[in-house]
């Protein structure tokens, strides 16, 4: 009998039992369960470093740099989003989170080492750490800061004007946020750095210039058309308040009449018309009558000049990065001035003169109580082909006594001085910066003032300069070397190195000099300009001053074209870049109130002064 095999087939286990590319399909299940709990482990994990608790978990984080941090504008804000250390500081995109992941690693070895575990030891690390930062970002087009700030979702009608001219021009020219937003939620050590290396890490990139988004656009349009509108409604206001003020001087004028009239009939003589200085009409002469007889103002527009307080900024603070934001758009980008505060000069002139303004609040040392920030001039210009006319008017601010002078008074026989300066040819910067080219830091009040003493140490230089105890405005050209960063604690400025006496020769027959026109309180005026020193020559110039019911009326001409040395000929075709300046309540030096760089030309409705024939 044959014997067989009733062994039962062994079932094979369900888990072996259904196969994918070979592969058991329990298994598949099985390995893709232990990623998930893998993957959810390690991303948890690596998200727990990114939490701000973590980060702050070391003293070193907690008491320097979180201390930094708590109360800015990425801590705390009206909107209540906070932006945590992770958010600057860690890319979103997974390969270059592992990436920075890798590489912060190393402060591992800076915590084992206690490289930075006092105050001492980080403030000395402090300019290295935020250079990487720095370098780190400017390579990345600031991604980090991107994740919430894009250029594509700004509506520049919520930015100040600054703001958007600024961000404007970086779409345009290839800027990046971290070429001017440092320090905004630590400590800001841009001052320490490197010059050089400042200049090449804040130059524009081209490979990320953008094209400027439509949405910015109209929102530019939007917000630009309700500045004119506004910028309308306020002439037409100072329009009705300059027509007041004059209204309020024809009725002192009319006082004046009636008092002098009177003082004629009780004396009865004959020799009452020559006690009246009389115009045409006979009524008294107003300021600016005598000067320019011919000229109907009535018929002249008035520009509105912004006049503002500028403190101790010398011509080489607006070109130190470290000192004032705007340094490389003005070295160089070639904005003027006026391109970034045109708009906010009576907040600039306010905090100056209240003893803030600048990146420490370190413009004005001595403030002046009471004494005001900014001044709203009205000016008036027109010639007749010969002569150029100009009328300011302006409210006098009262007298606020200077505390650190005697008598409170600067100037006590000048109540008021106005100047005005028109640029020459080839001046460092000259249409950018006007009258500010001859504003130096070693000048009379300014921070490198060198005092009486050192002046007269170097007894020749000062000789030459007529240079009695204070050093007067002048031009860089005239300097064989100007400091500008104050290297090896060098003195900004460059007062004692005046070029050959044969240079400034040719400079004044070249051009290049500030024609610089002068009236006073009591109508007296000077002509003359600004090369290695101030220069009165005898330039032709006529001039009236006048205060009625405590409105200034200052009235001043000259020729268009003189052929004098160091007058600049005003003629038809040209744009000139003028200054203007008061020096109000007695003041003298700095503590006067100036503008930015002006245009003017003869019949164009193109500039700001428009000198229109009469």
């Amino acid at each position: 009998m044959t014997q067989t095999d009733d062994k039962p087939t062994k079932k094979t286990p369900i888990w072996r039992r259904y196969v994918i590319l070979g592969m058991p399909l329990f298994g598949i299940a099985a390995a893709f369960a232990a990623g998930i709990i893998f993957w959810g482990g390690f991303n948890t994990a690596m998200e727990a470093t990114n939490t701000k608790d973590f980060c702050i978990s070391c003293h070193e984080m907690e008491d320097y740099v979180y201390a930094e941090y708590k109360g800015t504008i990425h801590n705390a804000n009206r909107s209540g989003v906070e932006a945590v250390c992770s958010d600057c500081h860690v890319p979103k995109a997974w390969t270059h989170k592992m990436i920075r992941k890798v590489k912060a690693s190393k402060e591992l070895w800076g915590k084992f080492t206690g490289k930075i575990n006092t105050p001492e030891k980080f403030e000395h690390h402090r300019l290295s750490l935020a250079m990487n930062e720095w370098n780190r970002m400017k390579k990345t087009d600031s991604r980090e800061c991107r994740n919430c700030h894009h250029f594509d979702a700004m509506m520049p009608e919520f930015q100040k004007p600054r703001a958007r001219a600024q961000h404007l021009n970086a779409m345009e020219t290839g800027q990046t946020c971290i070429d001017c937003h440092k320090g905004i939620a630590h400590k800001d050590v841009r001052d320490r750095a490197d010059e050089e290396y400042l200049a090449a890490l804040e130059a524009p990139n081209p490979d990320f210039a953008r094209e400027i988004p439509q949405a910015y656009l109209d929102s530019l349009a939007k917000i630009e058309a309700k500045e004119a509108a506004e910028a309308e409604a306020l002439k037409a206001q100072k329009e009705a308040d300059r027509a007041r003020l004059l209204a309020a001087i024809d009725d002192a004028r009319a006082d004046e009449r009636a008092k002098v009239e009177a003082e004629l009939a009780a004396a009865n003589t004959a020799a009452s018309s020559d006690a009246t200085v009389a115009g045409s009409d006979g009524a008294p002469a107003s300021a600016g009558g005598a000067v320019a007889a011919n000229v109907d103002w009535n018929a002249v527009p008035a520009t509105e000049l912004g006049l503002f307080y500028p403190g101790q900024a010398s011509f080489e603070w607006v070109q130190n990065g470290k000192t004032h934001g705007g340094a490389r758009p003005l070295t160089k980008g070639g904005d003027a001035c006026s391109t970034c505060h045109a708009k906010e000069l009576e907040t600039i002139g306010n905090k100056i003169v209240a003893g803030g303004g600048g990146k420490d609040d370190d413009l004005e040392p001595t403030p002046i109580p009471g004494k005001r920030g900014y001044i709203s001039a009205s000016l008036q210009a027109t010639h007749d082909n010969e002569n150029v006319y100009f009328r300011m008017q302006w409210e006098d601010g009262g007298h606020n006594p200077v505390p650190f002078v005697d008598g409170g008074k600067m100037d006590p026989e000048n109540p008021i001085k106005v100047a005005m300066m028109i640029t020459g040819t080839d001046i460092e910067m000259g249409g950018q910066v006007g009258c500010w080219a001859s504003c130096h830091a070693d000048n009379s009040y300014m921070p490198f003032d060198p005092g009486a003493d050192a002046i007269a140490a170097e007894a020749e230089v000062a000789a030459r300069l007529q240079a009695d105890g204070t050093v007067t405005k002048y031009l860089s050209e005239s300097r064989t070397e100007i400091e500008l960063k104050g290297r090896g604690d060098k003195p900004l400025g460059g007062w004692n190195l005046p070029k050959p006496e044969d240079a400034i020769a040719a400079y004044l027959e070249g051009g290049t000099y500030l024609d610089l026109l002068r009236v006073y309180a009591d109508g007296r005026a000077t002509n003359g300009y600004l090369l290695e020193r101030r220069v009165e020559n005898d330039g032709q110039i006529a001039a009236e001053a006048k205060n009625e019911a405590g409105i200034w009326t200052v009235t001043f001409s000259r020729p268009l074209v003189t052929g004098h040395p160091g007058d600049i000929a005003i003629e038809p075709g040209k744009t000139y870049t003028v200054g203007f300046a008061i020096h109000d309540d007695h003041s003298a030096a700095r503590f006067h109130h100036v503008t930015l760089d002006t245009t003017l030309a003869l019949d164009n409705p193109e500039v700001a002064i428009n000198v229109a024939a009469q």
